[in-house]
């Protein structure tokens, strides 16, 4: 892996075009200062494209069709033609059309990352519910890339200065207790470490484990989560030279002067970590799949239909989920350049350096 000519190639999914995802993607490019950045790759049609731009009214917006990504010219918007057909924009709820638009989208853009064709993938929200109709089978992008790529991921949620990754994520609130696990919980903090190490450049990063019970359990009172799973976890991470501290009470933890304190939070279920994420970070929030061998970011929001063809979607997570995937690419790709080079004059040298197992190899977790 590698930075070709300092601009990447981005690869932008669109999402269910009856929502706010290709609204946020022409806002964002909008700007023709950004394309000296990346060079944006839509997996749609120029047809629907065009379409929507001019809902929109964005005729500043140029863009250049072409059949395969890697035809993609630098300094333009370039989509990749995948049908021919007129499309029936039905904006405020899914159809089977923009369903099938969605995944085809999605597939494409996915085929392309993994020839290389792109270097990062962005993609823009779909609806779980309506691709379960089209053999879809994931609850979201993390577990479709999972599944696809034959890897293991850790979602992370993050802004300038919060970093949320998770111990389970879609899970019902009463499976949670019973998938908890001091091997989990160890796995998930060790994945995280990795993540921030590689892929943020935090040499020695803090971790901030939080509780499940209220009040952390409160040493037993209310419950026992804490003193079987968590605590032990914590400690074994913390002996194996990982910054990790907790569990913390998530009540009283999301105050500036205490998460700020810590370059990540472990939360141990959705709802614990997403609900002070969008409430600390709604407009600027992403989403990125830590821990694979390629690079996805989107947006902290779904389809937004309530507001889907009014003009009025905010783009700035869309924009901000580029700019993450094109700087996580390159801190990545430095850390790999950098390890290399110590490995290899080591080598020269004929000192011996032992890998200690907790440290994150290139692609671990």
């Amino acid at each position: 892996m590698s930075v070709k000519n300092n601009k990447l190639k981005v690869g932008i999914s669109i999402g269910d075009p009856n929502g706010i995802g290709i609204e946020v993607i022409l806002k964002t490019l909008q700007n023709k200062e950004i394309l000296d950045f990346f060079t944006p790759i839509i997996f749609a049609s120029t047809k629907l494209i065009s379409h929507q731009k001019n809902i929109f009214g964005l005729n500043s917006i140029y863009f250049q069709g072409i059949f395969k990504p890697e035809e993609a010219i630098p300094g333009k918007i370039n989509v990749v033609n995948l049908w021919k057909d007129n499309i029936s924009v039905q904006f405020g709820s899914p159809t089977n059309e923009s369903t099938k638009i969605a995944k085809a989208s999605l597939l494409a853009a996915l085929n392309a990352l993994k020839q290389d064709a792109i270097d990062v993938l962005v993609t823009a929200p779909i609806n779980r519910e309506a691709m379960q109709t089209q053999g879809f089978n994931y609850f979201g992008h993390t577990d479709f890339l999972e599944n696809q790529l034959g890897e293991k991921s850790l979602l992370l949620l993050k802004n300038n200065d919060l970093k949320i990754a998770f111990a389970t994520f879609n899970l019902p609130i009463s499976k949670v207790p019973e998938m908890l696990s001091k091997e989990l919980i160890k796995k998930q903090i060790k994945a995280l470490h990795t993540t921030l190490i590689q892929d943020f450049c935090i040499e020695r990063p803090k971790i901030a484990v939080l509780g499940l019970n209220p009040h952390a359990g409160d040493h037993g009172l209310l419950g026992n989560e804490e003193l079987n799973y968590i605590e032990p976890a914590i400690k074994e991470s913390f002996d194996r030279g990982i910054l990790a501290f907790g569990p913390y009470s998530a009540d009283s933890f999301f105050t500036p002067t205490v998460y700020s304190s810590f370059d990540a939070i472990l939360a141990m279920y959705h709802d614990q970590g997403l609900i002070p994420f969008k409430t600390l970070s709604y407009e600027y929030g992403v989403n990125y799949t830590g821990g694979l061998s390629v690079i996805h970011t989107e947006p902290n929001h779904g389809t937004a239909y309530s507001i889907a063809g009014q003009g009025i979607a905010d783009p700035k997570s869309f924009e901000q989920a580029i700019f993450d995937a094109i700087k996580i690419y390159k801190t990545r790709n430095e850390y790999i350049d950098l390890k290399s080079n110590m490995l290899q004059k080591a080598k020269i040298e004929g000192i011996d350096i032992s890998v200690d197992e907790d440290l994150p190899e290139e692609g671990e977790l």
